[in-house]
């Protein structure tokens, strides 16, 4: 039996053997002229295979370049376009730069510290005392999803106040609500459950 695990590998698996083998066959023609017809009727059968995309800016474009790459870039031919290069094939990309800065506490993320900091310069009044505690309630859900048992109000303030360069504190340990507490209770469900036992009553 002849299996695909014993056949040579696809380049481009999405067209198939047969369009491959296709390819091979026309690395063959010595004749540069009917190599060239081959080659079309080739990119024919191959746009037959997405209809859909027929329509799609570059498709012609990108069916030549996949021509060649599946021909290993030896198929001598009047390209209408011209043929990718084997070199941009086997060139590495260019690390992408992640600036990672210095976080002093990752979990919570930059934006929480560019907010404290902010926070920390405003003055005293109901709307920086606001902020705060929306900002701890934000830490406090960072924080739970990396360690529930630890999510507590000391905690959260601790770090604030170590964020803010010890320019925030807070004297009497102001309770910071919870983030569930703010989410909105599913009363229709309440309802709808109560009116299926009324009913089947």
């Amino acid at each position: 039996m002849d299996y695909n695990s014993n056949r040579k590998k696809l380049v481009l698996p999405e067209y198939g053997r047969h369009i491959q083998k296709m390819v091979d066959h026309a690395c063959t023609i010595e004749d540069r002229e009917e190599r060239t017809r081959f080659a079309k009727a080739i990119i024919g059968v191959m746009g037959n295979l997405f209809p859909h995309l027929r329509d799609v800016s570059d498709f012609k474009h990108k069916l030549w370049d996949h021509l060649a790459i599946m021909a290993d870039f030896k198929l001598d031919i009047d390209y209408p376009y011209d043929p990718p290069a084997r070199e941009n094939f086997n060139s590495k990309p260019d690390p992408i730069y992640y600036d990672h800065g210095n976080m002093t506490f990752k979990h919570y993320g930059r934006l929480v510290e560019q907010m404290i900091h902010e926070a920390a310069k405003m003055e005293e009044g109901p709307l920086k005392r606001h902020l705060i505690m929306l900002i701890g309630n934000h830490m406090k859900k960072s924080l739970s999803n990396w360690n529930k048992d630890n999510a507590t109000d000391d905690r959260i303030l601790s770090d604030m106040e170590r964020l803010s360069d010890g320019k925030l504190k807070f004297e009497g340990q102001p309770r910071i609500a919870d983030f569930r507490e703010h989410q909105p209770s599913n009363n229709n469900h309440g309802r709808q459950r109560k009116k299926y036992v009324r009913k089947n009553n």
